[in-house]
């Protein structure tokens, strides 16, 4: 495993010691690869996929932009679906990447489209 992939792995286990998910307050986790980027409402205590977006869906896919647009537009997604599951909160899982770029564009579309975190 390259050092790059470990010490995420490490920022990751760290981050997951803390942050779990519940019905209620579901986890948002990020997983982002070179061309897309992923993102799941997560309960925990049941261990079951909730909602989930990514840049892959068509409707996403579609759209012009560069990765941190698309990446806006799934962060909205998941939050319309939350929204229509009853979901206003959850907690967010950046998954050891840095709070920058395409992971806080995501995570201000969610914003936007109404979670709280």
């Amino acid at each position: 495993m390259s050092t790059i992939l470990n010490r995420r792995q490490k920022i990751r286990f760290r981050i997951r010691k803390k942050v779990a998910g519940t019905p209620q307050k579901p986890r948002l986790s990020v997983f982002r690869s070179n061309s897309d980027i992923y993102v799941q409402l997560i309960d925990d205590t049941n261990g079951v996929t909730l909602a989930s977006a990514s840049t892959r869906d068509k409707d996403i896919k579609a759209q012009a932009g560069n990765k941190s647009e698309k990446s806006k537009l799934a962060g909205n997604a998941v939050a319309v679906k939350a929204k229509a599951l009853g979901i206003a909160e959850c907690v967010f899982d950046r998954g050891g990447y840095l709070y920058h770029g395409r992971v806080k564009s995501l995570a201000d579309g969610a914003r936007e489209g109404g979670l709280q975190f």
